[in-house]
């Protein structure tokens, strides 16, 4: 049990490296959205994840209502109900519901990715020592990022918010060069939020929190009409 712990924590490393970065630059951001650095870290600590925070801090700094926030961070959350399923199939019997209920809790992209991998059953030992460096390595990077936020000079403070806004450009990038449709649904996407931002009355009328769900959902359904997953691509046969 301690090898499968030692073993998990070593995998863990280079996420909660990478999440330090990350979360740093969401400190600064929630500091900027007027949020204080106790709240900050309390989001990270319960949250873990970079999209839905930055969605929930513009959500709160719009002054937004709490469906707005419940439908963002469903529509945004929800590929990890899909990990947490798929992850399911390689969990080891000896898991009980309260551990399940940890793994679910600590699912991320890069989590999951990382446990997907292994070719043996995962234990929870094993689950508990990949996940410890990565939710300190978020929670420690968004309170440094939170705290130092009150000191540095607003121009510092500004340039480092947008760090995280790169990660997000990353992500997207990549598949965007190779598969035209992800292009498109992005520049749609993009277009459809600068409409109802500059656009009245939907400047006037339209929330941030809805304005990213509206984006979401429009984009995707008129991309998936427009160019549908053919059966084989989706199934990944020739």
């Amino acid at each position: 049990m301690k090898m499968n712990y030692i073993y998990g924590l070593k995998k863990g490393i280079p996420i909660a490296l990478g999440y330090i970065s990350v979360s740093f630059s969401f400190g600064i951001s929630a500091i900027s959205s007027g949020l204080s650095p106790y709240e900050a870290t309390l989001i990270s600590l319960f949250n873990i994840t970079s999209a839905g925070q930055m969605a929930g801090i513009s959500v709160i700094a719009s002054l937004g209502s709490v469906i707005e926030m419940i439908v963002t961070q469903l529509i945004i959350n929800l590929r990890y109900s899909l990990m947490g399923i798929a992850l399911t199939q390689k969990l080891a019997k000896s898991f009980s519901f309260s551990q399940r209920c940890i793994t679910a809790f600590s699912i991320t992209d890069e989590i999951f990715v990382i446990a997907a991998s292994e070719t043996d059953e995962i234990t929870p030992s094993y689950m508990y020592g990949l996940i410890t460096l990565p939710i300190l390595g978020w929670v420690s990077g968004t309170a440094l990022g939170a705290f130092s936020g009150q000191i540095m000079p607003a121009s510092l403070r500004n340039a480092l918010g947008i760090a995280i806004y790169s990660m997000f450009a990353a992500i997207i990038i990549p598949p965007a060069r190779e598969n035209p449709a992800v292009a498109f649904c992005i520049a749609l996407s993009s277009l459809i939020s600068c409409f109802l931002y500059y656009t009245p009355p939907f400047s006037n009328i339209v929330p941030g929190g809805f304005a990213i769900i509206i984006c979401a959902v429009l984009s995707a359904a008129l991309i998936s009409k427009l160019v549908p997953v053919k059966e084989d691509e989706a199934t990944g046969d020739e």
